[in-house]
């Protein structure tokens, strides 16, 4: 299985849908470390529906080809089908993306390619996730750097065994030329509120929002994500699941603690 007996059988996911073309050069990266590479991703684009799970409503899935699914639900969803009824066996590894975007900082929390990851992660399969700064103005390719660095990134990952409940958050910079290497990173938090509420006219004299990002970085703390990304570094994020704050949680017993 190409040198890696953790990459032996791979789970390719993501958010933006199982046409997108992040989707398509992750299952190209995938390959070059494994034979046995499995898609099953959502059928339409579900960005920011981070860890959001189908339980009023049933879900479908259709084989678009070998090993290729397409599920009518969530990233969530998608990982759940795949290792309890799509695959015949489980994935060793769980890779999610590449998300045209990248998922730094508050992102993470929306992130439905992280929230897939997560989702990989809870049933016990090793799970990074991948995004992609985007230049819209260029028209160029749009995933070159995760391209040209995406295999060298998951071969160096998949070599440090990833510890249960441990998932990994890679974010690719924009511009190869400038590239200046990579960073392992902790999450970074922006100056500014990132979130902004667009209220428009409908014809009919009726109002209407849209519900945007701004993607500002600020002026992030160095040794975060934001940081690295901001100068020209491939950030790497070790997450874990449990979110519990252990500080709070002492100081918090000290006081409320007691028995009836």
């Amino acid at each position: 299985m190409k040198n890696n007996p953790l990459a032996a059988r791979i789970l390719v996911t993501n958010d933006d849908g199982y046409n997108a073309p992040g989707l398509k050069a992750l299952i190209e990266i995938a390959k070059s470390v494994s034979d046995d590479v499995w898609v099953v991703a959502p059928e339409e684009e579900q960005s920011g529906k981070g860890h959001s799970l189908s339980l009023s409503e049933p879900v479908r899935y259709r084989k678009v080809a070998d090993k290729f699914y397409a599920v009518k639900g969530t990233p969530t969803d998608c990982v759940m089908m795949a290792v309890h009824s799509i695959m015949p066996n489980r994935p060793t590894i769980l890779l999610s993306g590449i998300n045209r975007g990248v998922n730094l900082a508050e992102d993470m929390t929306y992130s439905g390619t992280i929230s897939a990851a997560m989702e990989g992660t809870i049933c016990g399969v090793p799970s990074i996730a991948f995004s992609q700064e985007i230049d819209r103005t260029n028209n160029g390719d749009a995933f070159q750097v995760a391209k040209e660095q995406g295999e060298n990134v998951l071969r160096t990952l998949i070599s440090h065994a990833i510890e249960p409940g441990i998932l990994y958050n890679v974010n690719f910079p924009q511009d190869s030329e400038s590239l200046k290497g990579i960073r392992t990173t902790r999450q970074g938090f922006r100056d500014d509120e990132e979130l902004f509420i667009d209220e428009r006219e409908d014809p009919r004299g009726g109002c209407y929002f849209w519900i945007g990002f701004r993607r500002q970085y600020g002026n992030p703390v160095v040794g975060t994500d934001l940081a690295a990304i901001q100068d020209g570094y491939i950030s790497v994020t070790p997450l874990h699941l449990d979110m519990t704050h252990e500080k709070t949680l002492l100081s918090l017993a000290k006081k409320i603690d007691k028995d009836a």
